[in-house]
């Protein structure tokens, strides 16, 4: 029986969670909405700076989620079965986390209880993302802080 004094991530494998518990475990970073390469030749992966045409580079959020694989056919669409075998996630990605049995950091919002708080940390791609359409060849923007755990900034104490 879960604890009900626990958070549903810390008790609930992914498999069981309700479609709300699921979708509330992004924490709106946005980092997975960036392109990333793969040689074809050796498998190795490589990140850019370069966001998906749908990504909101203000909220880091899908403009269309709903209809985002209509839009964008190689969308992945994250399920239990797939976080495992998906090695591009960020290392602060919360359903790899989860999945790999791990907490949530402070400033994840189900654990801040803000959504602003992954902005304010400096974790998100909020001013640090080039939109598809004016990005040129995705060669000359590959970066390594997308696939980097982030260095969080220290939350802001209440009062100051």
């Amino acid at each position: 029986m879960p604890d009900p004094a626990q958070p549903f991530w810390k008790t609930k494998p992914l498999e069981a969670m309700t479609r709300a518990e699921w979708e509330s475990l992004c924490d709106g970073c946005g980092r997975c909405c960036l392109h990333k390469l793969r040689d074809d030749r050796t498998e190795a992966l490589a990140f850019t700076e370069v966001a998906c045409r749908l990504l909101d580079l203000d909220t880091c959020r899908c403009k269309d989620y709903r209809n985002r694989r209509t839009k964008v056919p190689d969308c992945v669409q994250l399920t239990p079965k797939r976080i495992a075998a998906i090695d591009w996630l960020p290392p602060s990605c919360a359903y790899r986390l989860v999945a790999e049995g791990r907490d949530l950091a402070w400033w994840h919002p189900l654990v801040s209880g803000r959504p602003e708080t992954v902005h304010e940390a400096g974790v998100s791609v909020r001013g640090r993302a080039v939109p598809e359409r004016r990005a040129g060849p995705l060669e000359h923007h590959i970066v390594r802080w997308p696939g980097q755990m982030p260095k969080a900034r220290q939350p802001i104490p209440e009062g100051s």
